[in-house]
């Protein structure tokens, strides 16, 4: 092969390869601006349908201990019932489970914690780019009104923090009845979320 035919090959091979490499970058980018588009109808047809008045489910899950408000656990995927944020003016439904499906429907209740109202540290996670969107505008001493089959629990901002991604402390267990809502921060960097930004609430009301 001649010097001129090996320096083309070189060259087409190249080209090729940064075709390919475009095609992809051009993936990525359709993919992350799919995502949040379709966050953001799935979370808006949900409230549409469901938030008149809120349906809850009839729990099929394990049984939970006999003193718990909750007669049975639920299982990941039913809807347990709904987050009222009136300094926000919204009201969003509390999905059990934080898979990306769970997430991309609602608030996902974070499986290992306590079901709200119930003594102990009850843990909420949303998307910043939807349901938490707004969550950085809350001060001490607002209200977040947790509805479901047990009751209406009213918490009470006591705090806000921001903490690493991998700080496992904002989930752990507390002896009385407290609300976490975790978030990714920073709110408004497209792909760059290291931090996570927490909302911390007490139980002052229960109905």
């Amino acid at each position: 092969m001649s010097k001129v035919q090996s320096s083309r090959g070189r060259l087409s091979l190249i080209s090729i390869l940064s075709l390919i490499l475009i095609v992809i970058g051009l993936g990525c980018i359709s993919g992350v601006m799919f995502n949040v588009w379709e966050q953001s109808t799935e979370q808006n047809k949900l409230m549409e349908d469901s938030f008149n008045q809120v349906k809850l489910v009839s729990y099929t899950g394990k049984p939970t201990p006999i003193k718990a408000l909750y007669p049975l656990y639920p299982v990941d995927g039913d809807i347990i019932g709904s987050l009222t944020i009136p300094t926000l003016d919204k009201k969003l439904p509390i999905i059990q489970g934080t898979s990306v499906e769970e997430l991309n429907k609602g608030v996902g209740h974070f499986a290992q914690s306590v079901l709200p109202g119930e003594e102990d540290n009850c843990v909420l996670s949303g998307h910043r780019e939807t349901v938490f969107r707004q969550l950085g505008d809350l001060k001490i001493g607002d209200q977040l009104i947790v509805q479901t089959s047990a009751g209406t629990f009213t918490y009470e901002v006591n705090g806000t923090r921001i903490v690493h991604a991998d700080d496992k402390t904002v989930i752990v267990s507390i002896d009385h009845a407290a609300l976490t809502l975790i978030t990714c921060y920073p709110f408004n960097t497209p792909g760059y979320f290291p931090d996570r930004y927490i909302v911390s609430a007490n139980l002052v009301k229960s109905l």
